[in-house]
């Protein structure tokens, strides 16, 4: 998720402060992608030079809350009205890290493997024991962040199921050697006798 269009959207209830921004993002989100306030002030300060946000006087309390400007809710508006792309995801790490382990010497893929489920399998059960609280309407935006979380969780344990049958059924190919290549004559050192 963007923290951009996030904070955008927690704007456009009202104006508020960084502080505030941060715990009503935390809040929304179930505290399951804690943000930095330092990330809060970084991202008010471009939306604020993007002329999305302007900042408010300061309060009695010495805060300066922002608000959200008309560009800022066109902004928004199209954020919510753009589907999420697969490549404007981060990149897969686990994939990444299982297809270079694949292919590095001395690594035991199969242990790479089951580490990695037995951490998914704990986050899922974790997922699952917040989910078994009790229901309030007020936590259906946490309980979707959460539902997602215990999809995803599921998708990589089948993955993982999937990646060690596929080590069953194939062993790892031998790593592949980088040729050592020849000094190059121009920037070679020459000794001359």
């Amino acid at each position: 998720m963007s923290i951009r269009h996030g904070l955008l959207a927690l704007l456009e209830r009202g104006p508020m402060y960084g502080y505030q921004l941060r715990a009503a993002f935390e809040e929304s989100t179930g505290t399951t992608w804690p943000l930095n306030i330092g990330q809060v002030y970084t991202t008010l300060s471009r939306l604020e030079r993007d002329g999305l946000v302007r900042p408010l006087p300061e309060n009695d309390g010495g805060q300066r809350p922002y608000e959200i400007t008309d560009p800022g809710r066109s902004e928004l508006a199209q954020w919510f009205a753009t589907p999420i792309s697969r490549t404007d995801r981060p990149r897969d790490e686990l994939a990444i890290k299982l297809a270079l382990a694949l292919t590095t010497p001395g690594v035991d893929v199969r242990a790479v493997v089951q580490t990695q489920r037995t951490a998914t399998m704990r986050a899922l059960q974790e997922y699952t024991r917040l989910k078994s609280r009790e229901n309030d309407p007020a936590d259906l935006p946490w309980r979707l962040v959460l539902d997602a979380m215990i999809f995803q969780a599921e998708a990589e344990i089948r993955w993982l199921d999937h990646c060690e049958a596929s080590l069953m059924r194939y062993p790892p190919p031998p790593p592949k050697t980088i040729p050592a290549t020849a000094p190059d004559p121009e920037h070679s050192e020459v000794t001359h006798s």
